[in-house]
């Protein structure tokens, strides 16, 4: 059954999927593989997928069926993850009227650090595999475009920050992973009435949205661990 995040978004989580709806478009930009880039989405899905798989169907089309077949219409902004949603994690962090969620989902079959060598050596080679490490964040403050973007910065520091505290090291280069080759991240822009156009390290929004990313990507990358 959804869940409330803010007066506008709902979220779903069971084994195949996690669903995030919203009751009115909201402005989305992320590295998904299904309508990625700044668009106005209805719904924003992170898929469970199979880690191998031999169909040759590409993976917008793949989200935009299920979506389909889920009855979600409108705009879909679509992730797939290969990990288990059982290493589901949501983190709230809130002040001043403003809410942060960070959802997270991981797998760390893939650890790698920036700047590693590349197993891809073309420029316009399409990567088949699915993300690792998906990230959706979601607030209720009316985010400005260079905000977002400042946000997605600060989502990936925090995610390399966690990884960095759990001493997950790239087999590629042995030093200390950043994230996975494969990973993807959403920044959501909520409707207010509270407006942030900054997100730095040097104000409050930036320092709960990182703390908020620490928290879900640390306890999410220890599922297994009894």
């Amino acid at each position: 059954m959804p869940v409330e995040l803010t007066q506008y978004a709902s979220i779903e989580h069971c084994n195949t999927h996690i669903h995030v709806e919203f009751n009115t478009p909201h402005q989305v930009v992320s590295s998904a593989v299904c309508h990625g880039g700044l668009v106005l989405a209805d719904h924003i899905v992170n898929m469970k997928v199979a880690k191998n798989t031999s169909t040759i169907e590409s993976p917008d089309l793949t989200i935009l069926k299920y979506a389909k077949g889920n009855g979600w219409n409108g705009t879909v902004v679509g992730l797939m993850t290969a990990a288990s949603m059982r290493s589901f994690r949501m983190v709230k962090k809130s002040a001043q009227g403003v809410d942060i969620f960070a959802l997270v989902t991981s797998g760390l079959s893939n650890p790698r650090r920036a700047g590693d060598y590349a197993e891809y050596r073309y420029m316009n080679t399409g990567l088949e595999e699915v993300g690792t490490i998906n990230i959706i964040v979601v607030t209720s403050a009316k985010l400005s475009e260079a905000a977002m973007i400042e946000a997605l910065l600060i989502t990936t520091e925090a995610k390399a920050a966690a990884l960095q505290d759990a001493g997950i090291i790239s087999p590629v280069s042995n030093q200390v992973a950043t994230g996975t080759g494969t990973d993807s991240v959403a920044v959501v822009s909520g409707q207010g009435p509270e407006q942030v156009h900054y997100c730095g390290k040097h104000v409050l929004f930036g320092e709960l949205l990182g703390k908020a990313v620490i928290e879900a990507v640390s306890s999410s990358i220890q599922w297994r661990k009894p």
